[in-house]
This record gives structure tokens, sequence and C-alpha cells, in this order.
């Protein structure tokens, strides 16, 4: 069961209840929150356990609960926001759009967490993330008029507590990008 040797056994426990757990709630939300479903349910959790931590490699970081519920609320404060504002102005032509492709100056460091930032940014409305490259990532956003800067910068923060990580001092500036008539950039 043990992806590292160097793993100790209390390690191993804390992470086969952490997964076991996940599982655990992902089918009590998938059978309803029905007792009757563990019957068939509880084998399968276990199945699904050992599974993930004979097949997934153990990572080198590791995300603290508290930051996981502050990123969640904020996650969905600014989805439905966000929902909110770009229905407005489907709705509403009188509200400008003004598209743009911006890059923004990484303060992550990580890999995972720059992942997750490029992935939290493309689920929330008016933005889309295009791609990371070195410490910049490129995006579109609906309204380069609106604080994007101040709210890439608010997701980062939300990001790095997940992780417990410090951001880097240089970095959270925005930049248009240049797009050539056939729409690549320059």
């Amino acid at each position: 069961m043990p992806e590292s040797s160097k793993e100790s056994p209390a390690i191993i426990i804390r992470r086969l209840l952490e997964r076991a757990a996940v599982f655990a709630a992902v089918w009590w939300v998938v059978a309803e929150a029905d007792p009757e479903s563990w019957l068939f349910g509880a084998p399968f959790v276990l199945l699904a356990t050992v599974a993930s931590l004979k097949l997934t490699p153990s990572r080198g970081w590791r995300i603290r609960p508290l930051g996981a519920l502050r990123y969640a609320a904020f996650f969905v404060h600014q989805s439905v926001a966000g929902g909110f504002d770009v229905a407005l102005r489907a709705v509403r032509p009188s509200l400008p759009l003004d598209p743009e492709v911006l890059r923004y100056g990484l303060r992550l460091e990580p890999e995972h967490a720059r992942v997750l930032l490029a992935d939290t940014i493309s689920l929330l409305p008016g933005t889309l993330s295009s791609g990371i490259e070195e410490d910049t990532l490129t995006m579109h956003v609906l309204d380069v008029s609106l604080p994007v800067a101040e709210s890439m910068r608010a997701v980062e923060e939300r990001v790095a507590d997940l992780f417990g990580l410090d951001l880097c001092d240089t970095g959270g500036g925005i930049e248009a990008c240049a797009i050539d008539e056939g729409g690549a950039e320059r």
C-alpha cells in the first residue's frame, strides 16, 4: 500500500483515512445520503481508497483545511458575483464589454498552485486563462476596465492560503498582450 518505503506508518494511516473520508463523502452525495446504500458503497469506498494509494504518487504538498474553507467560500462568492455581472452584460447591451488578453506576473511559485490558480480563473465568469509561461499567466478578460489585477491578487492569495504558501514579493502586475490580425499573440 505505501507509495514510498520512507513514509512512516502514521503518515500512511493518515493518508488512508483522508482519502477514505473523501471517497465516503463522494459516495454519500452520489447515494443521496441513503443509509442503505452503504452496504453496496462501503466496499467500493475501501477499494477506491486502496487503489488511490497504490496508483497516485505521494505529493509534496498539503491542503490546509481552513484554507480550503476560505478558498471555497471565496470561490462561491466570486462565481455568483461574476455570473451575475456576465448575465447583466448579456441582457443589457448598455453595459460595456472591453475584452482583452492580459498577462499577469505570478507570485505563486509551486507548479501545483499555479495550475490551480489558472483553473480557478477559467472557472470564474468573465475570465479564461490561456497558458502559463515561466512566471506569467496569460488570460482573456471580458472587460479590461474592471480591477483585474486586484482580482488576480485576491485569487492568488486564496490559493496560497489553501496550500499554506508564501507569495513572492515580485509579480502581481498586469499588462496587455499584443495580438496580431490572425489572433496570435505577439
